[in-house]
C-alpha cells in the first residue's frame, strides 16, 4: 500500500516506516500536519497513519482534511496522549484504527496488513463489470425490492452520459451509487471528483468550483483548478447540491448549460466536458416551491432522477447489512447477534440509515472487548426504547420521555401545517424554525400532506 506516516516523534517514524516497508509497503514520512496536508492534496496514498500531536495541523484536522478530499483513504490514528473521548472522535470522524503509544511495530504492522487485505478482496468486488443487478448487489449491500429497482436503474442509466440527480436522506449511500455509476459509464477511466456543498461557506465554495489565478485575491499565492476542471473527462458528484447558496445556484447554472468556466481572477474561457451527478437530502422539488432552489437550475440537474430509500423502508436488508458491516470491521472474528437483539434491530427506524447501522456495528464490535455477542445496548446507544405496548395500554409508565417528547413535536407540527392549509412558509413561522428544519422534521416523522 501507498502509505503517508506523519508523526513529528522520529525515532517512531523512522523504525515504524522501516518495518512497514520490510513488510512490502511504500511508506512517505513528513513530520507535520501541514506538509502531510500538502502531500494528500498532490498525491493519492491508501493509508495516512497520523500522530494527533505534532507541529502544524494535529491529527484529528489531519484526519477530517484527507476524509473530506473525497479519496479512498484509511486513516489510523496513533498517539501518546490518548483518552476514550480523543478515540471515540477519531472514529466518528472516520478513523479506521486507534493505537496508543506504546506500541510493538509489529502490531501495527498487523493492523495495516488487515486492512490492505480487506482493501484487496473490496477492490476484486469492485473490479467486476456488472451487467445485471444480481452482480451489483456485489457492490451495494441490499436485497430488498426497493434496492433491486435502484441497482437495476444504475445499470441501464450508467452507459448515458446524461446528468443524474440522486435524491434520499443522509446515510443512504448517495455517494456509492454515484461512484457506482461512473465506474459502470464510459467515464471509468477518468476521475471521479467529489465536492461536498456542504463544507464550504458561499466565498470559499466558488472558488472550489471554478478554481482560481494566481493572484486573483491576497492568499492566492498560486493556481488552483477547480473542481470542474480536475473532473475533466470524468465525473463530478455534487453532494448535498441542497446547500448551495441562492447566488452561487446562478453561476452553477451557467457552467451547466455551457460546460465552460472562467477561473477567479482570470479572463479565459476553458471548456470542460464532464458528467454531473448532484445529490440531495431533501426532496428539491419543496426547495423549488419554497424559493430557496432554482427551478431553472432543479430541471438542469434531474434529467435523470434517482430516489434512494431510508432504511427503514427496506428493513429486510438489515441483516445483511448487518452481517457485512461484521466482516468488514470485526477482524476475522465471528460475532453473535441474539434472536432478541435482531428484532430490536428491525423495530428501530434507523434515522441516520445506513451509516448509522454501519457506526452501531463498529461500536458494538469495539465495545465487546473479548466477547462474541453483540449486545443490544452497545448496537443502540441513545436511541428511542423499541418495544411498544399493546392496543388500550397508553404505556406512560414504559415509555422514555424522549419517545413523549416526539410523539408531541410531531403531533404539534401536524396540527400546524394543518391550519396553515399545509403551507409549509406559514407553518414554520408559527414554528418558530426554518422552512428547512421544518421539512427535515417532516421527513423525521414521516408527515405527508395527507397525513397533516
Amino acid at each position: 500500500m501507498q502509505i503517508l506516516l506523519a508523526d513529528d516523534e522520529r525515532s517512531i517514524a523512522v523504525t515504524l516506516g522501516d518495518s512497514l516497508k520490510d513488510a512490502g509497503h511504500s511508506v512517505e514520512l513528513v513530520d507535520n500536519g501541514n506538509t502531510a496536508l500538502d502531500r494528500l492534496r498532490r498525491q493519492r496514498y491508501d493509508l495516512l497513519i497520523t500522530d494527533i500531536r505534532m507541529p502544524g495541523k494535529d491529527g484529528i484536522e489531519l484526519l477530517k482534511a484527507a476524509k473530506g478530499l473525497g479519496a479512498d483513504i484509511e486513516v489510523i490514528v496513533i498517539t501518546g496522549h490518548g483518552t476514550i473521548p480523543t478515540a471515540v472522535e477519531a472514529i466518528r470522524h472516520g478513523a479506521y484504527d486507534y493505537v496508543l503509544k506504546p506500541f510493538l511495530n509489529e502490531d501495527l504492522v498487523a493492523r495495516v496488513r488487515t486492512l490492505a487485505e480487506f482493501r484487496r478482496m473490496k477492490s476484486e468486488v469492485d473490479g467486476v463489470k456488472p451487467s445485471s443487478p444480481a452482480q451489483l448487489r456485489g457492490r451495494i449491500v441490499g436485497e430488498s425490492d426497493a434496492m433491486r429497482e435502484v441497482l437495476d436503474l444504475v445499470r441501464r442509466i450508467a452507459p448515458s452520459d446524461e446528468d443524474v440527480l440522486i435524491e434520499g436522506e443522509t446515510g443512504t449511500g448517495k455517494e456509492r451509487v454515484a461512484k457506482l455509476v461512473h465506474d459502470l459509464s464510459p467515464r471509468k477511466d477518468g476521475s471521479f471528483v467529489v465536492l461536498s456543498c456542504s463544507a464550504f461557506p458561499s466565498t470559499l465554495l466558488e472558488d472550489e468550483i471554478f478554481g482560481h489565478e494566481r493572484g486573483a485575491f491576497t492568499d492566492a499565492r498560486s493556481q488552483k483548478l477547480g473542481r470542474f476542471e480536475r473532473a475533466n473527462d470524468g465525473t463530478l458528484f455534487l453532494d448535498d447540491i441542497d446547500d448551495v447558496p441562492v447566488e452561487t445556484q446562478v453561476k452553477l447554472l451557467r457552467i451547466l448549460q455551457e460546460r465552460s468556466l472562467e477561473r477567479l481572477g482570470g479572463e479565459k474561457t476553458l471548456s470542460i466536458d464532464v458528467r454531473v451527478i448532484a445529490a440531495s437530502k431533501m426532496d428539491l422539488r419543496l426547495a423549488v416551491e419554497d424559493g430557496d432552489f432554482r427551478e431553472d437550475l432543479f430541471h438542469r440537474i434531474n434529467v435523470i432522477p434517482v430516489r434512494l430509500p431510508p432504511l427503514r423502508e427496506r428493513r429486510s436488508d438489515i441483516p445483511l447489512l448487518v452481517k457485512h458491516f461484521v466482516t468488514l470491521y470485526g477482524h476475522g472474528r465471528e460475532y453473535v447477534i441474539e434472536e432478541a437483539t435482531q428484532r430490536a434491530l428491525l423495530a428501530y427506524d434507523w434515522p441516520g440509515n445506513v451509516r448509522e447501522l454501519e457506526n452501531s456495528v463498529r461500536r458494538a464490535i469495539a465495545m465487546a472487548g473479548e466477547a462474541t455477542t453483540l449486545a443490544l445496548e452497545h448496537l443502540l446507544v441513545g436511541a428511542p426504547r423499541v418495544r411498544r405496548t399493546g392496543p388500550g395500554d397508553d404505556g406512560a409508565v414504559d415509555r422514555t420521555l424522549r419517545e413523549i417528547v416526539r410523539e408531541s413535536e410531531a403531533r404539534h407540527i401536524r396540527s400546524v401545517l394543518k391550519h396553515t392549509g399545509f403551507h409549509r412558509a406559514n407553518a414554520a413561522k408559527i414554528l418558530g424554525i426554518s422552512r428547512k428544519n421544518l421539512w427535515e422534521k417532516m421527513r423525521e416523522y414521516s408527515i405527508t400532506d395527507q397525513q397533516a
